[in-house]
C-alpha cells in the first residue's frame, strides 16, 4: 500500500515545477504525481489524479490560481490546496483561502517550510506564513464587486466619463454615479484615478 502524500504542482514556470518536484520528491513520504502549467490544466489534472495536495501558483494563464482553487475544492473537497506565490496583492490569496485553501506561502519560503507545510495540511492544519499575514494586514483584500460594478470599473480604466458609461451600458447616468460611489467606497479610493490605480495594482480586472 502506498502511504505517500500525493502532490500535484501547478505553476506556469517550468523552473519552479522542476525545483518543487526535486525538493518534494527527495522526501520519503511525498510523491509528486503530476504537474500543470495553468489553472485550467490544474483543475483537469486534479480531477484525473486525485492528489492529496495541490501546490498552486496564484498568477497563471488561462485560469488563475484562485479560480482553480475554487473548482478543485468544490469537486475534490478532500484535496488540500497550498498557495505558493510571489503575487504582491492580497485579494487572490484571500479568495483562495475563502475557497478552502489550507495554506499560503511566498515563493521565497525556505525548503523546510514548504515540505513541513505539505505534511501539516494533510494532517488537517492551516498554514499561513508570517509574510502572507503581514501582506494581508497591510493591503486588505477588496470586498467582491458586483458584476455591474466590475463593468463600470472596467469602463473607468478606459477613461470613460459617467455619461459615456451610461450610454455604453444602456443605463441611467444617476445609476452609474451610484455604482462609481459604491466602487470608491469598497476599494478605499478617494477618486476615480485612485480607483483605477488600485484596480490595476490588485488585478481586479482582466484587461
Amino acid at each position: 500500500m502506498n502511504d505517500k502524500i500525493r502532490v500535484l504542482i501547478a505553476d506556469d514556470h517550468t523552473i519552479v515545477r522542476i525545483g518543487l518536484t526535486a525538493l518534494l520528491g527527495a522526501e520519503s513520504d511525498i510523491e509528486v504525481v503530476g504537474e500543470a502549467k495553468n489553472g485550467d490544466m490544474a483543475v483537469k489534472e486534479a480531477l484525473r489524479l486525485k492528489p492529496d495536495v495541490v501546490i498552486m501558483d496564484l498568477m497563471m494563464p488561462v485560469k488563475d490560481g484562485a479560480a482553480a482553487t475554487v473548482e478543485i475544492r468544490e469537486m475534490l473537497p478532500a484535496a488540500k490546496v497550498i498557495i505558493l506565490t510571489t503575487f504582491g496583492a492580497s485579494d487572490g490569496i484571500a479568495h483562495s483561502l475563502e475557497a478552502g485553501a489550507a495554506g499560503a506561502l511566498m515563493k521565497t519560503a525556505d525548503d523546510a517550510l514548504i515540505v513541513s507545510t505539505v505534511r501539516a495540511v494533510v494532517a488537517g492544519k492551516t498554514v499561513i506564513s508570517p509574510e502572507i499575514k503581514r501582506l494581508m494586514a497591510e493591503d486588505p483584500p477588496v470586498p467582491d464587486l458586483t458584476e455591474r460594478q466590475v463593468e463600470v470599473l472596467q469602463s473607468m480604466t478606459r477613461g470613460l466619463t459617467n455619461r459615456d458609461i451610461a450610454k455604453q451600458l444602456g443605463i441611467r447616468q444617476d445609476r452609474v454615479d451610484e455604482h462609481v460611489a459604491a466602487i470608491l467606497k469598497k476599494i478605499g479610493a478617494a477618486n476615480r484615478a485612485e480607483a483605477v490605480a488600485i484596480a490595476l495594482r490588485k488585478h481586479l480586472l482582466k484587461l
